[in-house]
């Protein structure tokens, strides 16, 4: 082989060696990378049926909205104990102001929640949608570097700003950097992680 073939092959080989890793993105349990610092949740509500809201969609007036049922509320009581016995450590709790995703914050038992507009629902007026997204990643860079948010929102929300469409209860884990980039890190539905583990 010849010398200046064999010494580029070197340098690749110890590039690859130390370069900086993202830790989270080379992790393939997703609880292993909530645990990491600095690791933010989406969760779409839990299980709410029917989509969209009724023409008498109201803010504040649950009668008027969309809501859990009973499997929904039993969901999001469940995924609240799996995240509590897996130890994860949730700095600030955000909620769209829907009464559905309220309820799934609450039912999740795990601290104080916050209402925030910027993840309230642009499912019948797309027109406010970047204006939210952005809302929200400025929202995030306000918290503590190595802070986590726990992030309870709908899935038009979830899909503007990452890509993917969830399921109702489903939890996508991101990292925002100061720039206003969001990195997707992992994708999982809490119950069935679960029994797979």
């Amino acid at each position: 082989m010849p010398p200046l073939m064999r010494n580029t092959i070197a340098a690749i080989a110890l590039i690859c060696v130390f370069a900086p890793r993202d830790a989270a993105a080379s992790e393939k349990d997703p609880w292993k990378i909530w645990g990491q610092t600095g690791v933010h949740a989406l969760m779409r509500h839990a299980i709410a049926p029917g989509t969209g809201d009724p023409v008498n969609f109201a803010l504040g007036d649950c009668k008027t909205q969309r809501n859990l049922d009973k499997t929904g509320q039993n969901q999001a009581r469940e995924t609240g104990n799996q995240i509590r016995e897996r130890e994860i450590s949730i700095d600030t709790i955000l909620s769209s102001q829907w009464c559905r995703c309220l309820e799934t914050a609450t039912l999740l038992e795990l601290g104080t929640v916050s209402e925030e507009p910027a993840l309230n629902s642009f499912f019948r007026d797309r027109s406010t949608a970047d204006q939210q997204t952005d809302q929200l990643i400025a929202r995030l860079n306000t918290l503590p570097k190595n802070s986590k948010a726990l992030l309870i929102t709908h899935q038009v929300n979830i899909t503007k700003l990452t890509g993917i469409y969830p399921r109702s209860g489903e939890i996508i884990l991101i990292r925002v950097d100061g720039n206003g980039n969001v990195k997707t890190l992992g994708r999982f539905m809490p119950k069935e992680q679960e029994r797979s583990n």
